[in-house]
């Protein structure tokens, strides 16, 4: 009978035993000591990303949020759902992803609204230059004055001797107090010396219903929701707000040209992180993103749509924050407007 040898095995002694354990000890400190960032990398995006619209769904940010969502899936190799959270001027779906997890799993689609609302909000459960972590501009939109086609004005002249006729039949609508729209209609009812009543609503969906319904006179809405309703012939463009006229309506001149000499406002969309998101992951949202911002059929949907694609640097959309943050603090107070 063939006998097998055990395996010899030599006693263990406490030399020994604490030889095992500093070797142990030395392997887990040489692990600790590699660096983190790079792995935390590495593992984003292991699961969907959120990108937060803090409007009704219909609207420019919407829209934008939507067509970049589709594309910026397909490059990180996740899916991006768009969530709408509107309400308080763009303020709630801002105050929601400030206080989410900064780990690149829920972003924001800001705007040019955001620094307006932080002079007009006195309570903010978050700061906006301090609470985000700018990724990078998404695009420009101009802002338009629009008015129903069954509104006799075909343009602003006529349209403000209509209100200073019958002041009491016209209200203006906006995506909420404190935002662009609200501070533009705010310094157009100021320009024509006639109080204009302001009807606040959580996005340009339900906005652009009432207007076509009739339930408010005018807007200063974004070109891109009233853009069909134009080509339709069922809303009439009377000027734009900007400095320059709009690609999408080269015929509607600026405010400034229809005798309006201030006016030059436009509205911007970006998207942000909260604050402490690590760097590597923010990078590497600003290079996808600009990558399909900058993509042949991206530019022609934001020309389809009104939008100019603008993809910048997280550093140039933060200046742009704190420039526009200043610039609106001084309207803000000039213009009176509170959401009190």
């Amino acid at each position: 009978m063939t006998r097998i040898a055990k395996p010899h095995h030599p006693p263990t002694t406490p030399s020994t035993r604490r030889h095992h354990l500093l070797a142990l000890a030395a392997v887990a400190a040489a692990a600790c000591a590699l660096p983190s960032a790079p792995a935390h990398a590495q593992a984003w995006p292991s699961k969907p990303v959120t990108l937060v619209v803090p409007f009704a769904a219909g609207g420019t940010t919407d829209v934008l949020a939507r067509a970049l969502g589709e594309k910026l899936g397909a490059t990180i190799g996740q899916p991006v759902i768009v969530e709408n959270r509107g309400g308080a001027g763009a303020t709630i779906g801002a105050d929601y992803v400030a206080k989410a997890p900064a780990d690149g799993y829920t972003l924001l689609m800001g705007a040019v609204h955001h620094t307006i609302a932080t002079s007009v909000y006195k309570k903010l459960g978050y700061d906006f230059q301090k609470s985000f972590a700018p990724i990078t501009t998404v695009a420009l939109v101009p802002n338009v004055l629009t008015v129903s086609a069954t509104t006799p004005a075909k343009d602003v002249k006529e349209l403000v001797a209509l209100v200073k006729a019958a002041p009491d039949k016209f209200s203006y609508g906006s995506n909420g107090a404190g935002t662009a729209q609200h501070l533009i209609g705010t310094q157009f009812s100021s320009a024509i010396g006639q109080p204009l009543l302001h009807v606040p609503y959580k996005g340009s969906g339900p906005l652009t219903t009432d207007l076509l319904g009739g339930q408010v006179s005018m807007s200063f809405d974004t070109v891109t929701p009233v853009l069909p309703h134009i080509k339709a012939g069922k809303l009439r463009a009377l000027a734009v707000t900007t400095a320059k006229r709009s690609s999408s309506l080269p015929d509607v001149p600026t405010l400034q040209e229809s005798g309006f000499a201030a006016f030059d406002i436009g509205t911007w969309f970006g998207v942000l992180a909260p604050a402490r998101t690590p760097p590597e992951i923010v990078e590497r949202l600003n290079a996808e993103m600009v990558k399909v911002i900058q993509s042949p059929e991206f530019r022609k949907r934001m020309q389809d749509i009104g939008a100019e694609p603008i993809g910048n640097t997280p550093a140039q959309m933060a200046q742009q924050i704190a420039s526009d943050t200043a610039r609106f603090a001084k309207l803000v107070v000039e213009n009176k407007i509170s959401t009190e």
